[in-house]
């Protein structure tokens, strides 16, 4: 029994804390617990193991986590690792591959890494690189010193670009733009240069520079260069105290060449006419190119009329010089306008305007010559710009008329026609002649505009008057430029198609002389063309011009109309009579009809008639009038009793055989 209770009290106990502790010894910190079943102090005892095992099971926990969390801080940070290992092999390659130049300098400039492409464009080796400073690379760094006071106003947050220009081993520069950053290193600070190479860039800045102040096919300065180097000479001359010679070429007859050999020969012309031009001035002189065959010269450090004369002759001279055009020699000449500054003390582009002007004038004296600058003729230019304006805006708010001066039969006293005479109604001034007007015009493009209004003008008032029952042909005075136009033909059928009924033989155009003379080919082709249309034509102030018979045989116009001032004149002046009397005959031989202006008096009229020329017109007979009046003088004229007894005389002159003079 003593076996018994000492077994159930002492070595039972016993033997559940040593099986509980084979179970800790083999790992297993929560084996099963039944303290609660033991007696008195092994109770106490087995609880107290159990508390033990309780807080060893927390602390492996525990440390089963951390193990378990730095197994995952490794993997984690081996990953970490091998993205920077990739990122770094990356940098690397992008490093040594850039396409740009890569330079790493500390902040006193020595070169401490550089890749492939620093090394190509500077033309060193690495280790030879980085024996360097920024200095010897930079050519606008001139020291190691000025590169760390630079490298001290720099920033890791604010890198800034700058162009300079990189210096090549062999001494040469090229230009670079490069963006420049701070580097934090665990070394220290670093400065992190990316250079790139605008060589390309700026030669094709150069060459957008080049075409945007110079002229395309000449090279030579443009308008807009023109314009600065123009300030500057005239600034030079002012401190200098000396004379600037402004200059505006133009070739003679340029045209013709374009028009006989082509523009492509035209162009190497041009070429070549640059060329000389250049090498007939001195270095610090400008010839610049306007545009077509104008050139401008500006003729530096003059002290007088004389050195600037001597410097426009060996221009001139320059050009004559025969050059070879599609295979033959061939001399050029040129009109030149001149003024001198400051003498001509105005800003760069009156100077331009002025010398413009002065070229026009060597045009119309003839060509091949330079004119000076005339304030006179100035005046006269200003005073046409503002008369065109005006006349410009007068077309548009319909302030021109057409009056209308009869042509008569004086041997048979009937009306035979009208002449159509343009008017201004101005609205200060009232109604204007032609001749206030009209040498403007005729020197501009607007002459065109006005001869079209006055075409239209007279068609219309001519289909008023078929209405009425007023058939008369009405004759109109045209300009050159109008009946040079392309697709003139096509223009004067669309007008006649919008007055049906108006008969095409009914219109007359005159034309003057010394205008039928200017392109004779293409006169002479219009107007045959407007022969076979119907329309008839008259060579207006006929003796005026240098016409030869050659050149009226070929123009194949109806009319002859003899100038007014030889008829005014023909009464007192005996050569002015022998040319009249010359027109007439002229006229007969060329089977051509033949009327006089200028018939002032009735006397002018019996001359006519006793010389053969029946057909006139003038102030003696009638003033232009407006159209309204014309039906009423129609039905009221009659011929002067001087008229019908020269007309009589003839014709018994004739039937006798009597000279009639």
């Amino acid at each position: 029994m003593a076996w018994f209770f000492g077994k159930r009290i002492i070595l039972d106990p016993v033997n559940l804390l040593v099986h509980k502790t084979r179970r800790i010894e083999k790992g297993d910190l929560n084996p099963p617990s039944k303290v609660t079943l033991l007696p008195g102090e092994f109770r106490i005892l087995g609880q107290a193991f159990d508390d033990m095992l309780h807080n060893l099971s927390q602390r492996e926990a525990e440390r089963d986590g951390a193990v378990q969390a730095l197994k995952q801080e490794i993997i984690e940070h081996k990953e970490t690792l091998a993205v920077l290992r990739e990122r770094e092999e990356h940098l690397r390659i992008l490093f040594e591959q850039a396409a740009d130049a890569i330079f790493v300098t500390r902040p006193d400039g020595l070169l401490v890494k550089v890749n492939q492409k620093a090394c190509q464009s500077i033309g060193y080796t690495e280790d030879e690189m980085l024996a360097l400073n920024a200095s010897d690379v930079d050519a606008e760094i001139p020291s190691a010193e000025a590169f760390a006071q630079f490298a001290q106003k720099l920033s890791a947050e604010h890198p800034i670009t700058v162009e300079s220009m990189h210096r090549r081993k062999d001494g040469s520069t090229f230009p670079v733009e490069t963006t420049i950053a701070l580097l934090q290193t665990h070394s220290g600070p670093q400065v992190l240069g990316i250079a790139r190479d605008i060589t390309e860039r700026k030669q094709a800045e150069a060459r957008i520079a080049h075409l945007a102040y110079h002229d395309a096919l000449t090279q030579l300065p443009n308008r807009v260069l023109l314009t600065d180097r123009l300030q500057q000479a005239m600034a030079q001359a002012r401190r200098d105290q000396r004379r600037l010679a402004v200059c505006f070429l133009d070739l003679d007859d340029f045209k013709l060449i374009n028009d006989t050999w082509g523009h492509a020969e035209g162009d190497r012309v041009l070429v070549q006419v640059a060329q000389r031009l250049k090498e007939s001035i001195r270095a610090g002189d400008t010839v610049a190119r306007l545009g077509g065959d104008e050139f401008v010269l500006l003729l530096g450090n003059l002290g007088n009329v004389e050195e600037c004369e001597h410097a426009l002759d060996r221009i001139r001279m320059a050009l004559q010089t025969p050059q070879m055009i599609a295979g033959q020699p061939v001399s050029l000449n040129a009109s030149l306008g001149v003024t001198l500054y400051p003498d001509d003390a105005v800003d760069p582009d009156t100077l331009l305007r002025h010398v413009d002007q002065a070229m026009y004038a060597a045009k119309q004296g003839g060509g091949n010559r330079y004119q000076w600058f005339d304030a006179h003729f100035d005046r006269r230019a200003r005073e046409y710009r503002a008369i065109l304006q005006q006349v410009e805006k007068g077309l548009e708010t319909g302030e021109f008329r057409l009056h209308y001066q009869p042509k008569v039969d004086m041997r048979q006293g009937v009306v035979m026609g009208l002449e159509a005479l343009i008017r201004w109604q101005h609205p200060e001034e009232g109604l204007l002649p032609p001749a206030r007007f009209m040498p403007a015009v005729d020197s501009s493009g607007l002459a065109v505009t006005l001869d079209r209004w006055v075409l239209h003008e007279a068609l219309r008032q001519m289909s008023v008057w078929v209405h009425q029952g007023l058939t008369l042909p009405v004759s109109v005075n045209l300009s050159a430029r109008y009946l040079q136009q392309p697709g003139l033909m096509t223009s004067l059928n669309d007008l006649l198609a919008n007055h049906p009924t108006v008969p095409t033989d009914w219109l007359e155009l005159e034309i003057l002389e010394t205008a039928a003379l200017e392109d004779l080919q293409v006169i002479s082709a219009l107007l045959t063309d407007c022969r076979q249309r119907g329309i008839r034509f008259a060579l207006d102030d006929f003796g005026t011009g240098y016409s030869s018979l050659t050149y009226l045989r070929k123009l194949p116009v109806h009319i002859l109309k003899i100038d007014q001032s030889f008829v005014r004149d023909a009464l007192t002046d005996a050569e002015a009579r022998a040319i009249v009397e010359g027109v007439i005959g002229l006229s007969k031989a060329f089977r051509r009809e033949v009327i006089a202006e200028g018939v002032e008096t009735v006397a002018h009229g019996r001359l006519l008639l006793d010389l053969g020329c029946d057909l006139a017109q003038g102030y003696g007979i009638a003033r232009p009038m407006p159209p309204d009046q014309l039906p009423a003088w129609i039905a009221g004229w009659t011929r002067p009793e001087a008229w019908v007894n020269a007309a009589d005389s003839a014709i018994s002159q004739r039937q006798t055989g009597k000279p009639v003079i």
